[in-house]
């Protein structure tokens, strides 16, 4: 193993549980969004309901912060395996009513809008464990592999999704996806520690702090060391005896916000989850059906289509990812994603879509995971957790970029919306490259370390 860099992270032993345990996970997740937005895009004909449905899965995004404080209060193991106990608890209730027949879109959107309010958080969660326990000089290709969860779950979630419903019905299909959440409960159990690996110390870095920037070639902790003043450090001693949740988050947020290469990418997966996202996921059962007037399988074949892609991205990071400059690398092909995805929306057939799809997904993944690697190679072990929560927070963006969307798309139709969002991307990941280039753009700042 030694001699094939890309499995190194295998050696880890809470990688090996981890890995297929997030694996079940995202495969739930891509089934049951698949298969809950074509129920509601059937039953409603509206793609208002259907962003709707879709929105509802990122509400918890302003809840994602304080999972972040929980995971270093309690172990991101533990908060993981509690979020995937309940994700087997909602999937069991809608499998049952399947079975009754008494489901209808507004239990589908109830339900949804209660696992909207967790699963923000799991990605966060995830690579915060991933963090914990993996050796820096491996993270890179640890989040790669990591990211191949998704990208392969995209891939069969899209197919078997489909596929199950259309040869089984709802019911069936659901039991498979209860019994992945399940297997999922048991993995993440054996992955990581049961206890947090650096809990917040009360008072640890006040709402005050300064993070200075050093070179990445010291450890986590030095790259987030913080200052404190007398008085700074006074108040943190009174307040040890009442630890506080709402202190914890008041520090990471200090912690981002006086952090400029952290506070640039927070800004720019923001920018990508109102702009990009919505385009490349939770528009895509509109494309299939009103652009591409097709049905279910199609809209498979697009998503398989991308997270091959993405899943190709991946694999090429895990041997590569050593050798780049994350943030650089984050900033370039961001751009890239915007290009393609505004491709994509001028390509009139099916066909040609889901050959454009897999290029767009290549482009998206070599963007983003060198990204999530700096922010978590980069910031101190204490604040992993919360600066993963607030990374979540910004996925609040598909919120609002939804639900422009659909008036719109019914305005001015899909081809120009798309055209609007990408354009408006480009523009703000340029001024971006320019407000932090000192951090994100220049080869010799941390954020750019290889």
């Amino acid at each position: 193993m030694s001699e094939v860099s890309a499995l190194a992270p295998f050696k880890v032993r809470s990688f090996r549980f981890q890995w297929p345990a997030d694996l079940a996970t995202s495969w739930a997740f891509e089934m049951e969004t698949l298969i809950l937005g074509w129920y509601v895009l059937v039953e409603t004909g509206s793609v208002v309901m259907l962003t709707v449905f879709a929105s509802l899965q990122y509400i918890g995004t302003l809840l994602a912060p304080m999972f972040g404080v929980m995971g270093d209060r309690i172990g991101h193991r533990n908060l993981l395996c509690a979020m995937r106990g309940l994700y087997a608890a909602l999937a069991t209730i809608l499998m049952t009513f399947a079975f009754m027949g008494i489901v209808t879109p507004a239990l589908v959107l109830a339900i949804t809008a209660v696992m909207g309010l967790v699963r923000p958080s799991d990605i966060g969660m995830r690579a915060a464990l991933v963090a914990e326990s993996m050796p820096a000089d491996r993270l890179v290709g640890a989040m790669s592999i990591q990211r191949t969860t998704q990208d392969t779950a995209r891939i069969a979630g899209a197919l078997t999704g489909a596929g199950l419903v259309a040869a089984l019905g709802m019911g069936p299909a659901y039991m498979a996806v209860s019994s992945f959440y399940a297997i999922s409960v048991l993995l993440t159990m054996k992955a990581g520690s049961a206890h947090p690996a650096h809990p917040p110390a009360a008072g640890a870095a006040g709402g005050s702090a300064r993070p200075r920037d050093t070179s990445s070639k010291g450890s986590a902790s030095e790259a987030g060391a913080t200052t404190r003043s007398p008085q700074t450090a006074g108040s943190a001693g009174n307040e040890s005896a009442r630890p506080s949740p709402w202190r914890d988050l008041r520090e990471g947020l200090a912690y981002v916000w006086n952090t400029p290469h952290l506070l640039g990418a927070m800004c720019f997966a923001f920018l990508l989850n109102l702009t990009a996202f919505p385009l490349f996921t939770g528009l895509l059962p509109y494309v299939a059906k009103e652009v591409y007037l097709s049905d279910q399988t199609t809209l498979g074949y697009l998503v398989a289509g991308a997270s091959f892609g993405a899943l190709l991205g991946s694999m090429a990071l895990s041997r590569i990812g050593h050798a780049v400059r994350p943030a650089r690398m984050g900033l370039v092909f961001g751009a890239g994603w915007y290009a393609m995805l505004l491709v994509f929306a001028h390509t009139p057939h099916a066909a040609a879509g889901i050959a454009v799809l897999i290029l767009t997904g290549i482009v998206q993944s070599m963007g983003l995971i060198p990204m999530t690697a700096m922010l978590l190679r980069n910031s101190d072990m204490r604040y992993r957790g919360r600066v993963m929560g607030i990374r979540m927070l910004v996925l609040y963006g598909n919120l609002p970029g939804l639900l422009i969307s659909a008036p719109l798309i019914a305005r001015i139709g899909y081809p120009l919306t798309a055209t609007l969002y990408c354009a408006i991307g480009l523009a703000f990941t340029l001024l971006i490259a320019v407000r932090w280039r000192a951090h994100l753009w220049r080869p010799g700042a941390p954020a750019n370390a290889r």
